[in-house]
């Protein structure tokens, strides 16, 4: 007799069955990863100061406006690492 999670596991692999992705992919997908990583962390770096330099002057729609920012930036670079890895995924 099967658990619950067995039977889950084989209705989630029939409706989107997992991808084998070849070491070439893998090393590919790793790469982005990282570059994706080390912009996410150059823009934080960036903005944090311009962030401590609008807290000097007591800016604060200046703070809310570059947290703003950095939320988005975060959620592009993400999102075009997503497009890529599906790209790679895909195999082109």
């Amino acid at each position: 007799m099967k658990s619950a999670y067995e039977l889950a596991m084989e209705r989630l692999s029939k409706s989107a069955p997992s991808v084998k992705l070849s070491d070439k992919q893998k090393k590919e997908i790793a790469e982005l990863e990282s570059k994706a990583a080390a912009k996410i962390a150059e823009r934080e770096l960036f903005v944090r100061g311009e962030i401590a330099k609008a807290i000097d002057k007591g800016e604060d729609e200046a703070i809310q406006q570059l947290e703003k920012q950095l939320v988005s930036d975060r959620k592009s670079i993400n999102a075009d690492l997503e497009e890529k890895k599906a790209k790679v995924r895909e195999g082109k």
